[in-house]
């Protein structure tokens, strides 16, 4: 494995149209920020950058909603999260923004460069336009009825109901966000990357040279090259971005998904500028061999970051590459998806102005529950028991009960070491094999078990006094004693180092109780950290007790969110223009069973499941995937419309549709029998 001489880390951009949640920060920030400050207590060259997404659509469209200008949107959240994320503790060496004009500059230099090089292919198509707003229509900006589940708000690109993707073509009566009005078809040119090229090469350089990645972020790149890679439009028909810098590309600007990863190099030019005899210049950090770079982000952005990103750095020529894209899977809410449009999430400046010196909670919380391999769940419970049990009953209780003892008995100076026991000296040959432990798991984003090892230090000191019973031994043999306590400060001071990258404010917080500076990592494992003589400072309990009471307040606000959902969308539809009968008897609905489950490649809503419908074995493609686990509806007997004409998803024809019914929060049931009947049997 190369060594380089410095680390450049980049955490994905949130998306500047709303305030960031704890799915957010487990999935990228805390683990991003985990690291940074585990290499800077290494005493590593690191630069951490983060910033805010600014452009596309959504921003545009939140505007619109709000009657106000896109800069308005962006100005705002920009702030907010900007705000959230210090007073939280993440440690980014800059966090700048994309609507900047240092950005604008970046990402029409590299566009520009590519265009200049032949890098774009040249593409004229048909796209819906408003006439009465006079503008092409982004895919968003255009809803109908989705054509395979007959759901009347799809969009353009996306059925919210059943979890197909959609052309905007494919709509039944499309209308326009903008006016209301039906769009026309009309003629535009936009330019694309083509990904299909670089085929070969992303083969080779994922797939051959980084199989060190972690699983699930090899995997779904692989799924992506195996399934064949396209060209991907880097124009868009919009007015709030970066323009387009070709005279023939008046009125578009970049797609967003091609200049907010550049956003991390236009970032970075914000900190060489603000820092220069810290940082140096950009290009040592992007173009350097001997620097590192790392992609923290969530597994939905593996494909910007782990292909598109690379083939325009590639294509370009004169960038790194990423070394790492150590990407995590998603966090869920007690038991439900997070949805920021069903307000379902714990928002961060929330839970600041809720649990004010709680930071480390959350992120001990957040860490130790992290989604690493999996989608894992936060639960208020959860949180409550990881303080109550972890944080109070074993970090705390062994630094105050080392240091309350150290007080009462020595007027709180370190005491001399006497001669260790065998016992003694186990303990403290045992911290530095947890170093070892805990160094691997960091170094590899194993930030889970690097965390819980560093809490075995802590069940280690516990263990240490609860056997040697010092609030005893003192009684009948003082001298003893002070051997206890000096190496029960020893642990506590190593504390303050391997928690350190985990919990930052508390270890400060330690550290002053024990009138003691920063150690660099390079001293943790180390049994003499603090001398005999030195003077700690008054203790205090390093955690509190988290009352049942502030847990309920926070469950209770879940749950009037979730009512209020539900209430929102309890009324039920108007019922649909009237049929003959005739137009129902076309219709050839049976009773079939499931016989095979699995999750279609590339896409997170859609199951090709093959179905016995008593007349022949069929496959259906069906957007259920967030619903239902694959493995556990082999078996189900289902109502599934027979002679509807197939049609082909992802490149698998489906031959039918299965039936659904949709309960007023969205979630999906079969529409089955009650009791088991033989497959084939007709729905009348």
């Amino acid at each position: 494995m190369k060594n380089f001489k410095r680390t450049l880390i980049t955490s994905a951009l949130p998306y500047a149209n709303g305030p960031v949640h704890i799915g957010h920060l487990a999935g990228v920030y805390v683990p991003a920020d985990i690291y940074a400050r585990y290499l800077r207590l290494k005493g590593e060259e690191v630069a951490f950058i983060g910033g805010s997404d600014e452009h596309g659509v959504p921003i545009t469209l939140k505007a619109k909603k709000e009657g106000i200008t896109p800069q308005d949107v962006v100005d705002k959240y920009h702030g907010m999260i900007k705000d959230s994320f210090e007073k939280f503790g993440i440690s980014f060496d800059v966090y700048s923004r994309t609507s900047s004009k240092i950005h604008h500059e970046t990402a029409s230099e590299i566009f520009k460069t590519l265009y200049d090089k032949g890098a774009f292919t040249e593409q004229t198509s048909e796209q819906f336009y408003d006439e009465e707003a006079k503008q092409f229509l982004a895919d968003r900006y255009i809803t109908g009825t989705c054509p395979k589940c007959n759901y009347e708000k799809a969009y353009g690109d996306q059925c919210e109901s059943c979890g197909s993707t959609l052309n905007a073509t494919d709509l039944i009566d499309p209308k326009s966000v903008l006016s209301g009005n039906k769009p026309v078809m009309k003629e535009t040119t936009h330019w694309f990357l083509p990904l299909d090229q670089y085929e070969p090469w992303l083969r080779e350089w994922i797939l051959e040279s980084h199989k060190e990645w972690k699983p699930n972020v090899y995997g779904q790149c692989k799924s992506w090259i195996d399934g064949g890679l396209n060209p991907r439009a880097v124009t868009r028909d919009l007015d709030w971005g970066v323009p387009v810098p070709i005279p023939e590309a008046v009125g578009k600007v970049l797609y967003v998904w091609f200049d907010a990863p550049i956003g991390y190099i236009s970032n970075t030019k914000v900190l060489c500028e603000d820092q220069p005899e810290k940082y140096g210049s950009w290009e040592k950090w992007w173009k350097d061999s001997e620097t590192r770079m790392l992609h923290f982000i969530g597994k939905d952005n593996i494909v910007f970051h782990c292909i598109i990103f690379p083939v325009i750095l590639k294509a370009e020529g004169t960038y790194n590459l990423p070394d790492n894209v150590p990407a995590n899977e998603f966090l869920n809410l007690e038991g439900d998806k997070i949805s920021t449009s069903r307000n379902w999430a714990v928002w961060l400046h929330e839970y600041l102005e809720a649990f004010p010196g709680k930071e480390d909670v959350l992120k001990y919380t957040l860490t130790a529950n992290a989604p690493e391999t999996k989608d894992n769940d936060f639960t208020w419970k959860d949180f409550q028991t990881r303080n109550n049990s972890e944080l109070v009953a074993i970090l705390g209780n062994f630094v105050n009960r080392a240091l309350i003892l150290t007080d009462k008995n020595y007027n709180g100076e370190v005491p001399v070491l006497g001669e260790l026991t065998e016992y003694d000296s186990n303990a403290l040959l045992e911290i530095g094999n947890l170093k070892v432990e805990t160094e691997k798991a960091l170094d590899t984003f194993h930030f889970r078990e690097a965390l819980r090892l560093a809490m075995e230090m802590a069940r280690l000191g516990n263990k240490y006094l609860a056997d040697m019973e010092p609030w005893k031994v003192v009684k009948t043999d003082p001298e003893r004693v002070k051997t206890i306590l000096n190496v029960a400060l020893q642990i506590t001071a190593n504390l303050t180092i391997v928690f350190e990258p985990f919990l930052p404010f508390s270890m400060n917080k330690l550290r002053g109780m024990m009138n003691l500076t920063k150690f660099d990592w390079s001293e943790l494992g180390r049994t003499d950290l603090i001398g005999a003589g030195h003077k700690i400072n008054t203790p205090e309990l390093l955690f509190e007790k988290i009352e049942d009471d502030v847990i309920q307040a926070q469950v209770d606000k879940l749950q009037a969110t979730k009512k209020a959902n539900e209430l929102e969308l309890s009324t039920a539809k108007p019922a649909k223009d009237n049929i003959e009968y005739e137009d129902f008897a076309k219709m050839d609905i049976r009773i079939g069973t499931i016989i095979a489950a699995e999750k279609v490649a590339k896409t997170k809503k859609l199951l090709k499941l093959t179905i016995d419908t008593g007349i022949d074995q069929r496959t259906v493609v069906s957007g259920i995937a967030e619903y239902f686990e694959p493995e556990k509806i082999i078996g189900q007997q289902v109502s599934i419309l027979v002679n509807l004409a197939p049609k082909t998803l992802k490149g698998i024809e489906s031959q039918g549709m299965i039936l659904m019914a949709e309960n007023p929060v969205g979630s999906l049931v079969f529409v089955a029998p009650v009791s088991k009947i033989k497959d084939g049997s007709e729905v009348k």
